[in-house]
């Protein structure tokens, strides 16, 4: 039996007609012919207890001042590129406007490699840098920065606080609510400010910050925080969502602070 062979062209022309009718049925079709797949995302990875690992060094999507700086902000309109949204210092009780007029560059306690209570850039992990570690155990959190050798370690086996002396850094324990991890931080000293770079933001030995951390996929990770302070505070101030970007890097370069280099700052703070 002879089989009737088609021209190419001819089947191009009869499948070109048949698209055009299905996206007469179906406008969407054109669309969704016209649009390449979407490249997909890995899912985070997870500890072998069942949890999100969020290790990893994260950051806004570049160093500071660089193209990439704040591109994972920008695509989620959220953080420094967002809307804005008020800050700690928009919500002081009155007495403490007035206190903080008498305070300028030379009180700002990072000139004598005193770390924030909470971050330049509003996320707490990255604390005067622009990015941070984090090391995921099942038992223990680990967040690192680059600045001022900071660290903190964060329990997650259901033990409360501890009964330490207060600390730049406060004490954090840590606890998952389904995939999102929760941390609250606490006893804190209260010769800090909750920013840097002569930003005006005194806090009290009262502060507590809850912050929450998910990690949305392989590369992305979402944080939430609320600053508590009701001797300085007239509400809890909810900090802009921020959503960072896994680094290309595996390892911090640290940035050492003795106090000598921010001399000649602290000298210029005086005139």
């Amino acid at each position: 039996m002879n089989k009737l062979m088609l021209p190419a062209t001819v089947i191009n022309v009869a499948c070109t007609a048949l698209m055009a009718i299905l996206v007469g049925i179906n406008p969407a079709l054109a669309q969704t012919a016209a649009q390449p797949a979407a490249a997909k995302v890995a899912p985070a990875p997870r500890m072998a207890d069942g949890h999100p690992d969020l290790s990893g060094i994260w950051w806004t999507g570049g160093d500071l001042g660089s193209p990439g700086y704040g591109s994972s902000n920008k695509a989620a309109g959220t953080g420094p590129n967002g809307p804005k949204l008020p800050s700690f210092t928009d919500l002081y009780q009155p007495w403490a406007v007035e206190h903080a007029k008498t305070l300028k560059d030379k009180n700002d306690p990072t000139l004598q490699c005193r770390p924030t209570a909470f971050g330049t850039l509003s996320v707490r992990l990255f604390d005067v840098g622009t990015l941070g570690h984090i090391v995921s155990t099942p038992a223990m959190m680990f967040f690192l920065q680059e600045t001022f050798h900071g660290y903190q370690e964060i329990p997650t086996d259901g033990r409360k606080h501890r009964n330490v002396p207060p600390s730049f850094r406060g004490d954090a324990v840590g606890h998952w609510e389904g995939d999102t991890f929760v941390v609250e931080t606490k006893n804190f000293t209260d010769d800090t400010w909750i920013f840097a770079e002569g930003r005006v933001s005194f806090h009290s030995d009262q502060l507590r910050v809850v912050e929450r951390y998910t990690r949305t996929d392989a590369k992305t990770l979402r944080i939430e925080a609320t600053v508590y302070d009701p001797k300085v505070l007239t509400a809890a101030w909810v900090v802009p969502p921020q959503t960072l970007t896994l680094s290309p890097d595996d390892q911090l370069l640290p940035l050492i602070c003795t106090g000598v280099e921010t001399q000649a700052l602290m000298d210029a703070a005086q005139k």
